[in-house]
């Protein structure tokens, strides 16, 4: 099976095989990971998308894809349209289409382990509506026929310190214990990958990029738990940083383990956790409750440690993104830097840090057009050259063991166009509105995305995405529950309110398809703010992430003074915090890139 072609043909056989007259193919894994490990790559090795984010469904006649805005252009280009139809969520949806599409009296397959109980039940009433049938596999037909699937990971866990987590797992156990109580509830179900790496302060290796490990866990309302994770990957260090109060289970043990609730009271996440946990406790005779995991706040309130943390990593980070510009300003106008050269050397300048234990996430490095592409990642077959008269778009991460960072920045190469300079004012300007909002306590991420996109609209653009995710500590680059995100954003956490502790990106942009892309992004804590005569407890923001924004590409007139100000009071706190890392040249680089306009 050489052509994705091949695949697709190898499993609608396969489907025959298995009675089934359609499946449901998402990009996730057994824990509704973003980001997965190669075993559970099962989109991408089907249809070639490349995303971070989509589904697929394949019937015998017909196949489609859905993605969001981010990889409208992307999935055209890695997907081939002769065999798969586009779809645009959140416009539409795998169960939308399957209820237009499905034949009466069909049976569409899924893999309980890849979906959660409220998509299946949509899912089945759609098919119902249609007289067909959704059908729980037993085996997913894609590792039936993927003959070459890696292995889950082998990587063995680390113990994440309290010296950068701020607070101790048993301290962490003992506070999920009373919430059980609060709930009166005998235990926790934790199936998500960095809640149960935070709640025990451990770290992994088994997706990239994310320092996570594959497990299940049970956190009881008496304080202890039951990590059930592959033994060979728990080494001395962590039996005894785990301790006496957690049981060390095999991961393959936890669907067997579910039968021992009978007649216990489960909290289970229904949007975190997959449909095969709830039947598995349904079929034991638990009684489930429906609560949000109670790690997903406490672990979105960083503590004053795990800020600190973050501080650290922010300005090492920015003293290397300052280093890279340099050195595109240098190198680029010379032809010879590519889009691949330039993301491997800001690789190579974070990889100098003894601190970093990771990049984020891969690097999205986009010149010209390709700059375009929200979620653009490079190769062999789509690499450009920097080429005089475009603009370059890096997007980039590092983890560090006391943070993770996640930072745009747009570049001219060469001397921009009137266009450019003024849709990247325009994006500059909607930045500091986010920047500088200050806002009631309950202020949702929605209310708050409008900031950023009040200047492109007024010139009759948008963007196709989110203004802002939360970011975890030496964890996932984007953590819930908070976005700040319009309400119809196909990505959930829109709704949560903003609280102090929180970390969110603020990242507007705009995206000229088949010229370039612009975005600006830094990450931003959510801070109390005291304002003399005010009648309500108000938030606003203090910028994490101190690194050049291009004046290059500034139209100082369309700045108001207020807005002229923050720029060059930011680029003051820049050379502040990052020129310290710095010396020589560099130093000398960076004074001039942030000199007052």
């Amino acid at each position: 099976m050489s052509s994705y072609a091949d695949r697709l043909a190898a499993l609608r056989e396969q489907l025959k095989t298995d009675r089934l007259d359609g499946f449901v193919v998402p990009l996730t894994d057994e824990h509704m990971s973003e980001y997965v490990g190669s075993y559970a790559q099962r989109l991408a090795w089907l249809t070639g998308f490349q995303g971070s984010a989509g589904s697929a469904v394949v019937l015998p006649e017909e196949a489609a894809i859905f993605v969001d805005g981010r990889y409208t252009l992307q999935v055209r280009s890695q997907v081939d349209g002769k065999h798969w139809s586009y779809q645009s969520v959140p416009e539409t949806s795998v169960t939308d289409w399957l209820k237009d599409h499905a034949a009466k009296g069909a049976r569409i397959g899924y893999d309980p382990w890849l979906h959660t109980g409220d998509w299946v039940k949509k899912a089945k009433e759609s098919l119902a509506s249609r007289g067909a049938e959704l059908v729980a596999v037993g085996e997913n037909p894609i590792d039936k026929i993927w003959r070459e699937r890696p292995e889950p990971s082998k990587a063995r866990l680390v113990v994440q310190p309290d010296e950068y987590a701020g607070k101790g797992a048993a301290e962490k156990r003992t506070d999920i214990a009373e919430w059980l109580e609060k709930h009166q509830a005998d235990a926790a179900v934790l199936s998500a990958l960095d809640s149960i790496a935070w709640a025990f302060n451990v770290r992994g290796q088994d997706v990239t990029h994310t320092p996570v490990a594959l497990a299940y866990a049970v956190v009881n309302s008496d304080g202890t738990a039951d990590l059930f994770v592959a033994g060979e990957k728990v080494g001395p260090d962590v039996r005894q940083h785990l301790g006496n109060g957690v049981r060390l289970h095999e991961r393959d043990e936890f669907e067997s383990a579910l039968s021992q609730f009978s007649g216990k009271t489960v909290a289970v996440d229904p949007e975190r956790a997959v449909s095969a946990i709830f039947d598995g406790l349904e079929k034991a005779g638990a009684k489930i409750i429906p609560l949000r995991d109670p790690t997903v706040l406490p672990k979105a309130l960083k503590n004053a440690v795990e800020i600190a943390g973050q501080k650290s990593a922010q300005a090492r980070d920015g003293a290397v993104i300052a280093r890279f510009l340099k050195w595109i300003d240098e190198e680029a106008p010379g032809g010879d830097v590519d889009e691949l050269k330039a993301s491997d050397h800001l690789e190579a300048l974070r990889r100098e840090n003894p601190e970093l234990r990771d990049l984020s996430f891969d690097s999205i490095s986009g010149a010209g057009p390709n700059g375009a592409i929200v979620h653009y990642k490079s190769s062999e077959k789509t690499n450009r050259k920097l080429e005089t008269g475009t603009l370059y778009l890096i997007d980039s991460g590092g983890q560090y063991v006391d943070g993770t960072t996640d930072i745009t920045r747009t570049v001219p190469i060469g001397e921009p166009t009137d266009e450019m300079r003024d849709r990247f004012t325009r994006v500059l300007k909607g930045h500091i509105a986010v920047a500088t909002a200050v806002f009631p306590k309950g202020t949702r991420g929605t209310q708050i995305d409008s900031f950023a996109r009040r200047p492109l609209w007024d010139a009759g653009l948008d963007y196709a995405h989110g203004t802002g995710h939360g970011v975890g500590s030496f964890l996932a680059v984007h953590e819930g529950p908070q976005r700040i995100a319009p309400v119809t954003s196909s990505q959930s956490g829109g709704d949560e309110p903003l609280a102090a502790g929180m970390i969110v990106s603020n990242e507007p942009g705009y995206y000229k398809t088949g010229e370039y892309g612009i975005r600006i992004e830094n990450l931003v804590l959510v801070v109390d703010k005291q304002i003399e005569g005010a009648e309500k407890e108000m938030l606003g923001f203090e910028t994490l992430t101190f690194a050049p924004i291009d004046r290059r590409l500034v139209v100082k007139d369309m700045l108001s003074p207020q807005e002229l100000d923050w720029l060059n009071d930011y680029h003051s706190q820049v050379v502040e915090k990052i020129g310290p890392n710095l010396s020589g040249a560099d130093r000398e680089w960076l004074e001039e890139a942030c000199a007052p306009i």
